[in-house]
């Protein structure tokens, strides 16, 4: 049996894939550019939000979304909301108006503690049970008052700003 057919199926698959990788610029979404993360049009919003927001100076996307215990957490994680992502877009399956999930909501407040950590120890070792997320009150920090949308629902609805 000629082994010639089966190397041109690998050849002409490592081809499409490689083009695949160059079209749809595969290495970007290794990184952090915010502009990455909104290169869906349903990220609109959250990336011009964020775009004139005080964190924009200082955090991108993985800053906050993202966990920074180690680099396996932070790949696994980013390779999970990428699946989930690819999965969304490929089914057509995007929420109007985009949550982040609990798990994330985790990460997101993990986050907030290790870059604000001196600022906030007192209140984390405090006396008071922490049952709050640092986004309850400082709404508006990360994403800016949710003035301009594309999308037909808007937080500003939901999280009137304080």
């Amino acid at each position: 049996m000629s082994k010639i057919p089966f190397a041109i199926a690998v050849l002409a698959a490592v081809i499409a894939l490689g083009y695949f990788a160059f079209v749809s610029d595969a290495a970007a979404y290794a990184g952090s550019a915010p502009e990455t993360c909104n290169n869906c049009h349903t990220m609109d919003s959250q990336y011009e939000n964020w775009l004139h927001a005080p964190h924009e100076n200082w955090a991108k996307c993985t800053e906050c979304h993202l966990p920074h215990e180690n680099i396996a957490a932070y790949y696994l994680e980013k390779g999970r909301q990428g699946a989930k992502d690819v999965y969304a877009f490929t089914t057509g399956n995007i929420p109007a108006a985009i949550r982040a999930s609990e798990r994330t909501k985790r990460i997101i407040q993990s986050n907030c503690i290790r870059c604000h950590e001196e600022k906030v120890e007192n209140i984390v070792m405090g006396a008071q049970p922490f049952d709050r997320n640092c986004w309850d009150c400082h709404r508006t920090v990360a994403h800016g008052s949710r003035g301009i949308s594309l999308v037909p629902y808007q937080d500003s609805v939901l999280y009137p700003s304080k």
